[in-house]
């Protein structure tokens, strides 16, 4: 993979992998900013949890598991002082279908969290994750 970001003034700058899509990356105006893009660590956020989340959902359809809405979020806290890394995640997986099989989706999540999922091996490297799974019936 080849990354790339091009400074666009203050702190803007468009990042793109592999010459794919564009992606705004900005700072807060406290620090210099315009506060028109995303920060760097909000996109290595959404990276873990669209990394499991791709895992999951895939893993749920081949296992025919009849979902009809699918979220997964982050609580993520950060240490207090520079360089403020991530010190605690919580990813809370959303599933709601009909007759969802909680052991379905608990294998489903192992799966991603020990096998599949990239973004999540590095990070477990360097902080604290845990999950949750919350099923809604429809």
């Amino acid at each position: 993979m080849k990354s790339k970001v091009v400074w666009k003034g203050n702190m803007a700058f468009t990042g793109t992998a592999d010459g794919t899509y564009l992606v705004p990356l900005d700072a807060s105006e406290q620090v210099g900013g315009r506060d028109m893009g995303f920060r760097p660590l909000q996109l290595i956020a959404i990276g873990l949890i669209g990394c499991t989340g791709m895992d999951v959902i895939s893993i749920l359809q081949k296992k025919r598991q009849e979902v009809t809405d699918f979220q997964v979020t982050a609580d993520i806290e950060q240490a207090d002082a520079h360089p403020m890394v991530f010190t605690k995640v919580l990813i809370t997986y959303t599933v709601t279908g009909k007759n969802i099989d909680r052991a379905a989706v608990e294998r489903a999540v192992e799966l991603s969290e020990t096998r599949y999922c990239p973004a999540q091996a590095m990070l477990e490297k360097s902080v604290e994750i845990t999950h949750k799974i919350v099923i809604q019936d429809q």
